[in-house]
């Protein structure tokens, strides 16, 4: 993939950086579901992982950014711009114009190729004139690395293929904001790499919102972070912030075959992964204490944690 300088949007002194700002905000559904709880968080221009496991209330939250869903209650302003619940169609319009997005299931025409399909988007996004928007799809197609297999159709290609055609639609309209829910879920490792280094360039003059449950996918592309579960923000911050969080709370044993490492029977003990080496398994586990070896010649050391070790952390503390 080329260079993205060119497809990055260009700032200057009259335009301030990128921020969403949030404090407050909540969503509930009908029948008093409450998807998002009092939600207060920051975020700036760069890449920024929005962390959580599945029913976390990401997807809510994108979908409040992207302009699809009101919040319930709270203030939440975009580039200066008030989003919240009581904001008028005007700053709605306004914001859309700044945004781009990549939700997790977007509708494609299957008989259309790429390029069709971009010049079709490309046309429902106000883009009238034929040259400038002809050469904006070839422009994007280039990026995604698909101008090549442009004229086939969308119905021929494979899962990672159509995410990167999803990111050329998303960028049509050089956007401010970028937000790309779960988008690496379901392709194969080679097309996730891809996926993310392309992400990771957009990311140099705007905010690129990346909402995931996979942690591998923030730990290779961001450097802030904020943990959602149940609605609510559970961490905010840098990811060596979150990794400090859980020195010292992550063991490795080594257990002779058939051993298995001992908790307190209340949940104490995560195990992370299991490693089987002939004579001898390990386990790499999450627990506040040093947890117990079952047998005398069972081995114990504290080792460095990862994100991954940290996220499982941060989850176990907070139930």
């Amino acid at each position: 993939m080329r260079n993205l300088q060119t497809v990055a949007p260009a700032t200057s002194a009259q335009t301030p950086p990128m921020t969403i700002s949030m404090s407050g905000l909540s969503k509930v559904y009908r029948g008093h579901i409450q998807a998002l709880r009092n939600v207060d968080l920051t975020i700036e221009q760069g890449m920024f992982g929005l962390l959580g496991p599945n029913g976390a209330g990401k997807t809510t939250l994108m979908r409040i950014l992207a302009g699809i869903l009101r919040p319930t209650s709270g203030t939440l302003t975009i580039a200066g711009i008030d989003a919240s619940r009581s904001s008028s169609d005007r700053n709605r319009t306004q914001i859309k114009r700044l945004l781009g997005y990549l939700p997790q299931e977007l509708g494609m025409y299957p008989d259309l190729s790429a390029r069709e399909f971009l010049d079709y988007i490309a046309l429902l996004k106000g883009m009238d004139n034929k040259q400038q928007r002809q050469a904006r799809v070839e422009q994007l197609l280039e990026t995604v690395a698909l101008s090549e297999v442009a004229n086939r159709k969308l119905k021929t290609y494979s899962g990672g293929m159509k995410r990167r055609v999803g990111i050329a639609q998303a960028l049509l309209n050089d956007p401010r904001l970028l937000i790309v829910d779960e988008p690496t879920a379901g392709l194969d490792p080679e097309e996730r790499i891809r996926f993310r280094n392309l992400l990771s360039e957009l990311g140099g003059n705007r905010i690129v919102l990346l909402s995931t449950h996979i942690v591998e996918d923030v730990a290779q592309t961001c450097q802030r972070l904020a943990v959602l579960a149940n609605g609510q923000v559970r961490f905010q911050g840098t990811l060596g912030e979150l990794v400090a969080a859980a020195q010292g709370k992550v063991w490795l044993l080594t257990l002779p075959a058939g051993g298995r490492p001992l908790g307190d029977g209340n949940g104490e003990l995560s195990v992370i992964a299991t490693q089987h080496l002939g004579a001898q398994v390990q386990y790499r586990v999450v627990s506040e204490r040093e947890p117990q070896a079952p047998t005398r010649d069972g081995q114990v050391a504290s080792i460095e944690p990862s994100l991954e070790d940290a996220y499982v952390y941060l989850m176990r503390e907070q139930r």
